[in-house]
């Protein structure tokens, strides 16, 4: 193992990566966006088991993303049990119905309605597991004290698309679900007060019959300024 330098009492080690030359690297970077540019965000999900290493690997794939001082503010809820997934699809349907029927607006009906996607979620009891990213406020060290974190929402923000990014690797699908309110998750999963519910990605694969809305993405020149 090697040696650290210390510096100002705190071990650095020597960062080493493999290096690319210039034509390398143009085609590594297009090769990367024609690869990530045919994710897609899937509703209909096969039940088909996968292995539960597969799913740690992409946790701790997750786990790589920067974090505000390296606090690493998330929690990751890997739910299998059909019970608790079928507690978890009413809940979330309530939410979602009551959103559908009372809360959302004309104008985001009509922006959700090239997708025919409605307030009942089957795939959350079909997919073969939900992983429930929790962020968490701040800890409590050994003598009760609470230590902030920080960044916590872009933390968890960037955690997530790296858990994204591992799924697809993998060859498998994901939705990303936001029943509002989320509360029920944090009664459900018995979770702690510091962490709040952020995020519920059903993963799993794809039906065989599986259907996604036929869509553009935005150019480069409406993503982007340059100075």
């Amino acid at each position: 193992m090697e040696t650290p330098n210390i510096i100002n009492g705190y071990p650095f080690i020597i960062y080493r990566k493999e290096t690319y030359n210039d034509d390398q690297i143009k085609q590594r970077s297009a090769d990367f966006y024609g690869w990530m540019n045919e994710r897609r965000t899937v509703r209909e999900f096969s039940d088909r088991n996968i292995d539960k290493s597969v799913i740690e690997n992409i946790l701790m794939t997750a786990s790589t993303a920067p974090s505000g001082a390296h606090k690493q503010p998330w929690t990751f809820c890997v739910v299998s049990d059909p019970d608790i997934k079928q507690q978890i699809r009413v809940a979330a349907e309530a939410e979602e119905k009551e959103s559908y029927t009372n809360r959302m607006s004309e104008e985001w009906l009509e922006d959700l309605a090239p997708f025919q996607t409605d307030w009942q979620k089957p795939f959350l009891e079909i997919a073969p597991y939900l992983i429930v990213v929790f962020r968490r406020s701040y800890e409590i060290d050994s003598n009760g004290k609470k230590r902030q974190n920080y960044y916590v929402t872009e933390s968890c923000g960037i955690a997530c698309g790296f858990l994204l990014t591992a799924i697809h690797n993998a060859g498998l699908v994901a939705l990303t679900h936001t029943p509002s309110p989320m509360n029920f998750l944090s009664t459900l999963l018995h979770r702690p007060e510091n962490e709040k519910p952020y995020l519920l990605i059903p993963v799993g694969y794809p039906t065989d019959t599986c259907l996604v809305p036929q869509l553009s993405r935005k150019k480069i020149n409406e993503i982007s300024n340059w100075y």
